[in-house]
């Protein structure tokens, strides 16, 4: 609907010539030359908020209702001081009866603005909005500056809705709109607002801060500015002084560009900067090819013409006019005019379409206008006449406008007409007269029809009354048998006049059975089979008429019992025992039957106690309060009435919970399960057994555990998850549909014992040409029935028979099979007995060869033995050295290449060792002991060397080599006897003459002269010397001969004792003024020297998986730094290697070493002075054991390979 804000009038009523919008539908500010200054004051400037780029119809207020400070000109010769003069008041819309009035006040004043809707034909309260401007809604600016109000007068049925401004700013001035909605209405009222303040004198400042939008969050936040809706913005710091002449730019710019400009410098406010250039004083910028422009505006009636005149300066000037750019070119629509230096454009009988921007061109100027064209409202010409008529009648309402082709609404009760393809409501139009058309008029046509147009309504009422009603054939009472059709016919006139039928009050609606049909007069209810409920009072009630026809049917029928409604197959009811019966049977018959129940010849009466029969309305019934087997059997019914018999039966089975079965028997037990059967109770309880439960218990306890929660359908079961070698019972319960039985009787105790496992590690230990020993492992589970032995069978290879070697059980994990066939080849398999019978058996995987093989003999020196095998005097020396070699090897032992005494040294051998055993060895038992493994001409030895050590002697001699000061130095010789080891160092202790006390000075001493310090001076000395090597120290100890005394200096050495040593000066002076000593001057001893290595490494052999380690020793001064290398590489953080260094022993410890930490090893000593190494060779002997591939089941002929390979390996290294 358009605004009625877009359109101005002057004030005789009559529309004026105006400017029209452009292409894209705004409208463009007039192009004026204006003479630009400065605003008049800042406060002003300051007082404008920002607002988007406002629509031309909102940029400039209007007085009343045009615009008041406008710079257009409505129409040819139109002053502007015009614009101020009062225009009348548009004709009063639909809605509102009372519109908000344009208003000026002064700035920081109170106003407000009242509109008035009737709600006499409004169904609710019409929805209300106020705007500013086009867009911007007023509800949610309100606040402290604005309020909103409604209120409603229940008396005069009137709506007011009022709005208040309160202490008003300059920047509230604009146009307002208020728009009202109720459902497809709507109706607008626009209004101005003037905001008038006092003028001071112009000065200089920035249009752009004068125009600029304002901070949010400040004091007039959510007043009425158009902030709020824009995009949020930092406020920006101005410059003091503006960039640009703005002012300069808008004095030379178009009037359309003016939104460019204002765009482009951050002017929002566009309102207030036409106001300011308002103000400003014009300078009028005269043109060179037009004497007279063309107006910024023009305005006309639809229909009407308008002629847009320009006076050119030059008549000679080629002129071009333009509608939205367009060229428009000379037609019947327009028509171009020359009067002397005038050029007129002619518009006849304009529409809507004319509504535009137009301009036209000379040469390079150019002027632009724009026309509107206001639509003239549509009255009423010839209104709406009542209409009285009755129903099926054809009605048409007619009503005439004063313009043809104008858009109306036709309405009833103030709701629109709908006129779709399925309406009713036909609506046609003949030029100016149009037309509403009901074909087929109902009583819910009547009501009030109105027609609204633009500008009037017309309304009529419309009375749509019943036709007399006529009964040409009553409806006739009927008696009907049961089952047969039931016919209900009458007639009545009108014939279109629908109806109801009813049946004892109640509406009857058709269905399957029931069908309902009307044609024209006749009216007649179809029932295709009748049913007692079918009888009754029949009653048919035309619609809209309070006549009726009513008639009356009965129904007879013969007695029945209805047996099918029990859903029961074969008519039997089945009931578990115990339980109440009460059987219900429907029966029918008009009249009413007479019932008799009977089983086989015996009648039930009503009256009976448990079983009793009952008989009443529609329905029979049989009760058996306590149902027990005997209430079995075949009920009869027997029903009379005046219309016939009927006889029916029914069949009653009681059922229960079977029999408990027999006790169960248990035939098979294994190490935690047992196999139980059992037979079927006798009775079944009348219902077919589903299953079975299972239970059982040990004996001892009395708590009985389910061991199946899903029925078993078989009567055997294997009951699991027992315990060896305890007792059970089991028991059985029988189910059936209807319950579960009594436990069977507990069967007879039973104990699960398991048989063992297989034995395990079954390998051939020896093998000749008549026998075969093997030897194997226990079973890795036993059980509860224990293991009592073993059983050997063998059988010849390509043969099933296996054959018992051992009559007896064996408890042992050993047997030699006798009495073989040389050169046979035979399979062998152990099993292991216990109570629960023989384990599965354990079979060689490959057949044994019976023929003995020859094994070259190997001795398996241990590890200990490698090296020196030390021990001390007195100490038992038992020694272990296993060998392997078949047949049983020879073994003869030699010391030093000597054979061995029997009577110093026991020598014992086995099988597969040799043992040498010292009961209480002495050092005459050291030596090198040689031992001999021969098979045949395969020889392997060994030497063992063992070391029998016993404490030293005492030091041989011990001297006081000299004494000074508080020290002693003294000299030794090593002791004769060692103790058959090395002596590893000495201890010297100190004792005074006075009381002969002995204190250790020093321990571990390794050389053999040292110097005693820090003596007593006054003290007579003894001292003494005791060795020491791997066993300890000497028993004895040698003690100086003489004592060292230690004097004071000065002291004469004649005062001392004969035979002493004494600290005594080595020269003297005797000065004039005494005697004086002059002490020796000694050099420091150095004791530093290069690295030197006292015990190298030794060659060593280590077996793979066993830690090995490589010691030796070294002397150095200052300490040496001892670096670790394999093949001249340096060891270093590597994790399976540890390094020791402990008073200049060296050891080095490979952790589980491989074959691959073979090679040869190195210890380098370094320090200031030099560096020395000693290397060795380290050789892992890597590979399996014989225990190791035993355990590994591998076959013994591959164990033989694998170890000759291996022993020639070894010697060819």
């Amino acid at each position: 609907m358009p605004e009625p804000t877009k359109k101005d009038e002057t004030p005789n009523g009559q529309p004026e010539e105006s400017v029209a919008p452009d292409s894209n539908g705004a409208l463009p500010l007039p192009e004026i030359s204006l003479e630009v200054s400065p605003p008049p004051d800042e406060d002003d400037a300051a007082a404008t908020t920002p607002s988007p780029t406002p629509q031309p119809d909102d940029s400039v207020p209007l007085p009343e209702m045009g615009r008041k400070d406008s710079v257009w000109s409505l129409g040819d010769g139109q002053a502007p001081e015009d614009l101020d003069k009062p225009i009348d008041t548009p004709p009063r819309s639909t809605l509102l009866i009372e519109s908000p009035q344009s208003a000026s006040m002064a700035v920081g004043g109170d106003i407000s603005f009242v509109a008035k809707v009737e709600a006499k034909d409004l169904l609710r309260k019409p929805t209300v909005k106020w705007f500013k401007g086009k867009w911007m809604d007023l509800a949610s600016k309100t606040g402290k500056h604005l309020q909103l109000k409604e209120t409603f007068d229940r008396q005069t049925k009137i709506h007011t809705f009022e709005m208040h401004i309160i202490k008003a700013k300059e920047n509230y001035a604009g146009n307002y709109r208020c728009e009202v909605t109720y459902k497809d209405k709507f109706d607008s009222c626009s209004f101005d607002l003037e905001v008038k303040e006092a003028e001071t004198g112009s000065q200089n400042i920035d249009i752009r801060s004068a125009f600029k939008r304002s901070s949010e969050g400040q004091e007039d936040a959510g007043e009425l500015d158009f902030s709020g809706l824009l995009k949020h913005r930092e406020p920006k710091q101005q410059d003091d002084a503006p960039d640009v002449d703005v002012w300069e730019i808008l004095k030379n710019a178009r009037p359309d560009q003016y939104e460019k400009i204002a765009f482009m410098y951050g002017i929002t406010d566009l309102r207030g900067l036409l106001r300011r250039m308002k103000k400003i004083p014009k300078e009028e910028k005269k043109s060179e090819a037009f004497a007279k422009k063309l107006e910024p505006a023009y305005q006309v009636d639809k229909g009407g013409k308008i002629r847009l005149v320009v006076d050119l300066a030059d008549p000679t000037v080629e002129l071009k006019w333009y509608k939205n750019g367009q060229e428009i070119r000379p037609s019947p629509k327009y028509i171009f005019e020359h009067k002397g230096t005038q050029r007129i454009m002619v518009i006849n009988n304009c529409s809507m379409n004319d509504d535009a921007a137009y301009s036209v061109a000379a040469g390079d100027e150019k002027c632009a206008t724009e026309l509107f064209v206001k639509e003239l409202p549509v009255k009423i010409v010839k209104g709406i006449e009542p209409v009285k008529t009755t129903v099926n009648e054809r009605i048409e309402l007619e009503c005439e406008v004063s313009e043809e082709g104008a858009q109306v609404k036709w309405m009833k009760n103030g709701v629109e007409v709908p006129t779709g393809v399925r309406s009713r409501y036909r609506v046609k139009s003949e030029g100016t007269k149009h037309f509403l058309v009901i074909d087929d008029a109902s009583r819910e046509d009547t009501g009030t029809y109105s027609l609204m147009a633009s500008g009037g309504t017309s309304e009529a009422h419309v009375k749509v009354d019943l036709k007399p009603l006529k009964i040409y054939q009553d409806l006739q009472d009927m008696t009907v048998k049961l089952g047969q059709p039931l016919k209900l016919h009458c007639e009545i006139y009108p014939g279109n006049v629908p109806g109801r039928w009813y049946r004892n009050g109640q509406l009857i609606q058709p269905n399957d059975r029931i069908t309902i049909i009307h044609r024209n007069k006749v009216h007649r209810l179809e029932i295709e089979a009748s049913s007692l409920h079918d009888a009754g009072d029949y009653t048919f009630v035309p619609e809209g008429y309070s006549q009726s026809l009513s008639a009356k049917i009965h129904i007879i029928d013969p007695p029945r019992v209805h047996l099918d409604s029990l859903n029961f197959p074969d008519n039997m009811v089945t009931i578990v025992a115990g339980n109440k019966l009460r059987l219900e049977i429907p029966i029918s018959g008009e009249p009413a039957p007479r019932v008799v129940w009977m089983k086989g010849e015996r009648v039930i009466l009503e009256s009976g106690h448990r079983v009793r029969a009952e008989t009443y309305g529609d329905q029979t019934s049989l009760t058996i309060d306590i149902t027990e087997r005997e209430d079995s059997g075949n009920y009869k019914i027997v029903l009379q009435n005046e219309a016939g018999e009927a006889t029916a039966s029914v069949k009653i089975k009681v059922v229960d919970i079977p029999d408990p079965p027999e006790a169960p028997l248990v035939p098979v037990v294994g190490g935690d399960w047992c196999s139980m059967t059992w037979e079927p109770p006798k009775y079944d309880g009348g219902s077919p057994i589903l299953g079975y439960f299972i239970e059982r218990k040990k004996k001892q306890s009395s708590r009985w555990m389910r061991l199946n929660f899903d029925l078993i359908k078989e009567t055997s079961f294997e009951p699991k998850k027992m315990i060896e070698g305890v007792p059970y019972e089991v028991r059985i319960f029988a189910v059936n549909a209807i319950g579960v039985s009594k436990p069977s009787e507990p069967s007879k105790a039973f104990t699960p014992l398991a048989v063992t496992s297989e034995p395990t590690m079954l390998v051939v230990d020896d093998v000749t040409d008549t026998t075969v020993t093997v030897k194997w492992r226990p079973p890795e589970t036993i059980g509860a029935a224990g293991l009592d032995g073993y059983i050997v069978e063998y059988c010849i290879e390509g043969a099933n028979d296996w054959v018992v070697s051992n009559t007896e059980l064996t408890e042992k994990t050993k047997y030699t099979i006798t009495g073989l066939t040389p050169g046979s080849k035979i399979l062998v398999r152990v099993r292991a007995i216990n109570a629960a019978g023989a384990s599965p058996p354990r079979t060689l995987q490959h057949s044994v060869l019976v023929k003995e093989v020859i094994e070259p003999p190997k001795i398996r020196v241990p590890r200990h033995l490698k090296q020196t095998y030390t021990r001390r005097v007195g100490e038992a020396v038992n020694l272990v050295v296993p060998f392997m070699g078949k047949p049983r090897p020879k073994v003869t032992w030699l010391k030093e290449g000597n054979p061995i005494e029997p009577t110093h040294v026991s020598i014992r051998n086995t099988d597969c060792d040799s043992i040498i055993f010292i009961r209480k060895a002495e050092r005459s038992h050291s030596g090198k002991y040689e031992m001999t493994v021969q098979v045949e001409n395969h020889v392997d030895t060994a030497i063992i060397d063992i070391q029998i050590v016993d404490l030293p002697g005492p030091p041989q001699c011990v001297t006081i080599e000299d004494v000074w000061g508080g020290n002693v130095a003294l000299v030794w010789t090593p002791p004769k006897d060692n103790g058959n080891s090395p002596i590893t160092g000495y201890t010297i202790q100190k004792a005074d003459k006075k009381t002969m006390e002995w204190f250790t000075c020093i321990e571990h001493y390794h050389r053999t002269c040292i110097t005693i310090t820090e003596l007593v001076v006054g003290n007579e000395y003894f001292f003494r010397m005791y060795s020491e090597n791997m066993c300890g120290l000497s028993e004895a100890a040698t003690q100086t001969k003489k004592s060292a005394l230690i004097v004071k200096e000065g002291i004469s050495p004649h005062d001392t004792a004969q035979h002493q040593y004494h600290a005594q000066p080595h020269s003297f002076t005797l000065p004039p003024t005494g005697m004086q000593m002059k002490t020796h001057e000694f050099n420091d001893r150095d004791f530093k020297e290069a690295p030197k290595f006292t015990q190298p490494l030794i060659n060593t052999f280590a077996i793979a998986g066993y830690n090995a380690t490589l010691n030796c020793s070294v002397r150095a001064n200052p300490r040496p730094k001892v670096i670790w290398m394999k093949n001249k590489i340096a060891i270093l953080d590597d994790p399976r290697y540890r390094m020791f260094s402990n008073q200049g022993v060296c050891t080095l410890e490979i952790r589980k070493p491989s074959p691959y930490d073979g090679g040869m090893y190195t210890c380098k000593a370094i320090n200031d002075l030099g560096e020395a190494q000693v290397d060795c060779k380290l050789e892992v002997k890597g590979g399996f054991t014989f225990y190791e591939l035993m355990q590994r089941g591998v076959p013994l002929h591959l164990i033989d390979k694998y170890m000759n390979e291996h022993k020639i390996v070894e010697q060819e290294k």
